[in-house]
């Protein structure tokens, strides 16, 4: 790192906690390195010093401390970091072949996609796609420029070095982001958490691998450990406009489809669409309502959909030791749609599904009316308290057929986000320590 700086302490560890701290001299910069620490579960540390001032105690959180380098070289600073810590990265131990690895990011102001790629003969790494700039929306079309003490415009330099010292080609993709904070903190998770997954070598897109059995599968000791807890949520109520029955237990369909799920809302399609989500998420429900549909389907899809995103957040509990973030595919008829879910605690939806620019101009989707499936969708995310992204990758020739494709997808995404993974000890998959603030 030429002569004028010095990096101490740089540690890759899998699934373990290195000894030492993160301390660059760049404030945001540490905090979003240390996303391996959360999202990758990877142990990971790197000191910084200018020669003739290596007695810094990197321990000392002051802002001094924190950022005494704010104002050098940067660009080394971050390239230099990057580099070493693609060195130890590529040390860690990965399965066999050439493998890829996808993942989507969701926070409320930004969604970022990472694809990390590894061949087997080895190599030097390249950064082949990088589009997250502008970094938000202010300044219009220039977007951030520094946050915090970190200048933006070496985030590019930093990835560039992890991919060559990795092996690993990256691609950071930006497909939504209108705040410049969130769009580097969902770059960096989507990393981590891609990462995990080319360690682990599992990925978002296949459910059959043996690597995705072993680690998530019905035989899996995720699956056994999210059995023990024994999740469940029940809502009852009654209103002038509807009376509401909704239970959830988060079981795996112990007894099978056709005896776990039962849904009766008086709306064909909300039936429909409740039970694939079900089915997909693999958990068992009970969910009848009596609703005022001589008025018309308002209160009733509403009144069902709040219920059942109620109940979900009450059988996550505190969500500690969940898996907490995935996206998955869903297809029904020509529709095919992503979901990207968080079980934040920060709830948010945003999505592209053309609704109001259906093919067929249609109002209703099926016996719902368009309106209220967008509203559904809406009430369910908020009261669950997730962050959930959706993207319409192929439109339906029926907005019933995108409705059912939506379901899919935010089933298959909640049940890996539900799921438990044993290697955090009950430990919650973030870097402040909890979801409950």
């Amino acid at each position: 790192m030429a002569d004028e700086f010095t990096l101490s302490n740089v540690v890759c560890i899998d699934t373990a906690k290195s000894p030492h701290p993160i301390s660059t001299g760049i404030g945001f910069f540490d905090h979003m390195i240390d996303q391996l620490n959360s999202h990758a579960q990877i142990g990971v540390s790197v000191t910084v010093n200018k020669e003739g001032n290596d007695d810094v105690d990197a321990k000392n959180h002051s802002f001094e401390v924190v950022n005494r380098y704010a104002e050098e070289d940067q660009a080394k600073i971050m390239g230099s970091v990057g580099a070493a810590l693609g060195k130890e990265l590529s040390k860690l131990k990965y399965p066999a072949g050439d493998r890829s690895s996808r993942f989507c990011c969701p926070l409320d102001e930004a969604l970022v996609e990472c694809i990390l790629t590894k061949k087997k003969n080895g190599g030097d790494g390249k950064l082949v796609n990088f589009t997250l700039p502008p970094y938000g929306k202010y300044p219009v079309n220039k977007g951030r420029a520094k946050i915090g003490s970190m200048k933006t415009q070496y985030v590019e330099t930093f990835f560039s070095n992890v991919a060559q010292t990795s092996g690993m080609d990256i691609s950071l993709v930006k497909i939504r982001g209108d705040n410049g904070h969130h769009v580097v903190e969902s770059a960096f998770k989507a990393f981590s958490r891609a990462l995990r997954n080319l360690i682990d070598g599992t990925n978002t897109n296949n459910y059959t691998s043996a690597e995705f059995e072993k680690m998530w599968g019905v035989k899996s000791d995720s699956h056994i450990s999210s059995l023990d807890l024994c999740r469940e949520g029940k809502l009852e109520r009654s209103t002038k406009e509807t009376s509401i029955l909704v239970h959830v237990l988060l079981n795996g369909l112990a007894k099978g489809a056709d005896d776990s799920v039962n849904v009766s809302t008086g709306i064909e399609t909300m039936d429909k669409f409740v039970s694939i989500l079900a089915e997909e998420a693999m958990m068992s429900i009970e969910a009848k309502c009596n609703g005022d549909l001589y008025v018309d389907d308002h209160h009733t899809s509403e009144d069902v959909s709040i219920a059942l995103g109620q109940v979900l957040n009450t059988a996550f509990g505190t969500k500690a030791g969940l898996n907490r973030m995935w996206c998955a595919v869903g297809t029904y008829g020509d529709a095919e749609v992503e979901v990207t879910m968080d079980l934040s605690n920060r709830p948010c939806i945003t999505h592209n599904l053309s609704l109001s620019s259906n093919p067929n101009d249609e109002e209703y989707a099926g016996d719902l009316s368009v309106e209220m499936l967008d509203h559904v969708i809406e009430s369910l995310v908020m009261n669950s308290r997730s962050t959930v992204h959706i993207l319409e990758k192929k439109v339906g020739k029926t907005v019933v057929e995108t409705a059912l494709a939506t379901a899919m997808a935010f089933g298959k995404a909640l049940r890996m986000c539900a799921a438990v993974d044993p290697r955090r000890a009950g430990k919650t998959a973030s870097s402040k320590g909890t979801l409950s603030v």
